[in-house]
């Protein structure tokens, strides 16, 4: 429904801005046509052809891009502050009213003069003969009447229309994002970027909606907080047009990003301070909180749904009690043991594979299925072995991080993702699944006494839950950081669904090999 009012309300904008492309003498479609039209408004407006360049830079071309839509509206007299925030926020409004209006004509020096001598004579001009159009230019047309505003202010009125115009695309339609770790290796590469649509799954309203444009939580060059929380929003999510799906790839925010130590964000806080005592941490770092929507972006397959039972048994996924998705690019790390002569090392690299020498002739490298079988067929592999944890094994910042869970990133569970509605026993076996959930992300004071448990003071022996819930795993099973150390990911953190990549560099290329060309417009799958 969403995405059907979307593209109705993009066609009548559309149809608009073709009736302003006719009153300027221009024919009708050259006004919807992108980069073309960019171009007949650049010729109509005197601006410099080569600017036209900067319109394939993301960032700066969404100011360039509005630079030129508001100068070709002020070729029709919008020149007020009300009409410029109206072209940007309601186009589907004003552009047809403007493009069907007859008082509203593309100014040049016959109109200006027709409009003029109308207003001396106390009369409207509305006859089209009052309103023809000569074959002046808009640039003649500026130069005869100009319009006492400095290029300076013209800039400034462009920046912030399109500040604001990217703010609402980024935070409501589309965001773009950058793999920046290898968790989701070889399905989405280092270095490659990605479109995430928010409308999938229907935007989120900003927890923090005062926050300094395009940036996260931090602010750029100079640091410190790039948001403020003098208002806090309660999560609200807008209707989107689908569900969210087994196995869909996910930008969600960090369920375990609530705190974060600033000088050591590689690993989440509450790994430091198991490893290291809370202690040691807050004495040998800066502590800051952050809410929901300001915590750090990662994306990762949501292998389990809510209420589902998930379990792994030998690095093989279990979801109710079936044999979970594997992607086929899905990657597991593996020892393999050489002749003297070794692997070529930059090779591997080259071909997208991570590989480390533990010793010479032993290297340690992460693979997909396919290429694990190519690595075994060459004549210089003696051996080859998938490294495995063995059941029972218990390992460190394995969730839920209790002593009476035995579990390992190759062997945990089973046990039952919450759903809304679900109610579920409180005992020692189930609280440390469940307490962060019930603590943290459901905003309630859990109290343990020698009774028993109390929520918000009141004694229990069971919670129903207010949100649903996802397991979030990478598919690089070996080299992810996901739910095995964390948990649960509510609904509350879900960005938005990864659609394409538009961009892929690699930083290990040469030249114009550094541009991985088949991953362009690749869709995530």
């Amino acid at each position: 429904m969403i995405l059907t009012i979307f593209i109705v309300l993009t066609i009548v904008a559309a149809y608009g801005f073709w009736l302003l492309f006719e009153k300027a003498g221009r024919k009708g479609w050259e006004g919807i046509v992108p980069l073309y039209s960019q171009w007949i408004q650049s010729r109509i407006l005197g601006k410099k052809t080569w600017q036209l360049i900067l319109l394939l830079v993301p960032i700066v071309n969404v100011f360039v891009f509005y630079n030129l839509y508001l100068d070709f509206i002020h070729c029709f007299g919008k020149r007020r502050f009300w009409e410029n925030c109206a072209a940007v926020l309601v186009p589907f409004i004003v552009l047809p009213l403007w493009g069907r209006d007859k008082n509203v004509q593309f100014l040049n020096g016959l109109y200006a003069k027709n409009l003029k001598a109308a207003h001396a004579e106390g009369r409207v001009a509305t006859k089209e003969s009052e309103l023809e159009i000569s074959h002046e230019s808009y640039i003649d047309y500026k130069k005869k009447y100009p319009y006492k505003k400095s290029m300076v202010r013209e800039w400034a009125d462009a920046i912030v229309f399109a500040t604001v115009a990217a703010t609402l695309i980024r935070g409501f339609l589309l965001e773009a994002f950058m793999i920046p770790s290898g968790s989701m290796q070889q399905s989405l590469l280092i270095g490659d970027y990605l479109f995430v649509s928010k409308l999938n799954y229907g935007p989120r309203i900003p927890n923090t909606p005062i926050a300094f444009p395009f940036a996260h939580h931090t602010m750029p060059l100079v640091g410190g907080k790039a948001f403020s929380e003098l208002i806090k929003i309660p999560y609200k999510r807008l209707p989107g047009f689908q569900e969210i799906k087994r196995n869909d790839v996910i930008v969600f925010n960090a369920p375990a990003g609530d705190t974060v130590a600033v000088e050591n964000q590689d690993l989440p806080y509450y790994d430091l301070v198991r490893s290291m005592g809370r202690e040691a941490v807050h004495q040998q770092f800066t502590i800051q909180t952050r809410p929901v929507d300001k915590r750090e972006h990662l994306i990762k397959r949501c292998v389990g749904m809510p209420g589902d039972k998930i379990s792994m048994t030998e690095g093989v996924l279990f979801v109710n009690d079936q044999p979970g998705f594997v992607a086929p690019e899905s990657q597991m790390d593996y020892t393999v043991i050489t002749d003297e002569a070794g692997l070529d090392e930059q090779r591997l690299r080259d071909m997208g594979i991570e590989v480390s020498a533990i010793q010479p002739g032993v290297y340690v490298i992460f693979l997909t299925k396919d290429q694990a079988a190519m690595v075994k067929s060459w004549s210089n592999v003696k051996s080859m072995q998938m490294n495995l944890r063995k059941p029972g094994e218990a390992e460190a910042n394995t969730f839920p991080n209790d002593p009476q869970y035995k579990w390992n990133y190759d062997n945990f569970g089973p046990f039952v993702i919450p759903r809304k509605g679900m109610t579920i026993p409180l005992n020692a076996q189930t609280l440390p699944l469940y307490e962060r959930a019930i603590r943290v992300y459901e905003n309630n004071l859990l109290e343990k006494k020698t009774d028993g448990l109390y929520i918000n003071g009141n004694r229990t022996d069971s919670y129903t839950f207010k949100m649903d819930y996802y397991w979030m795993m990478g598919d690089n099973r070996h080299n992810s950081l996901d739910a095995r150390d964390w948990g649960f990911a509510p609904e509350d953190h879900i960005v938005g669904k990864a659609l394409f990549t538009w961009m892929s560099w690699n930083a290990n290329g040469n030249g114009l090999s550094k541009i991985r060309w088949n991953r362009i417009f690749k869709g995530i799958h």
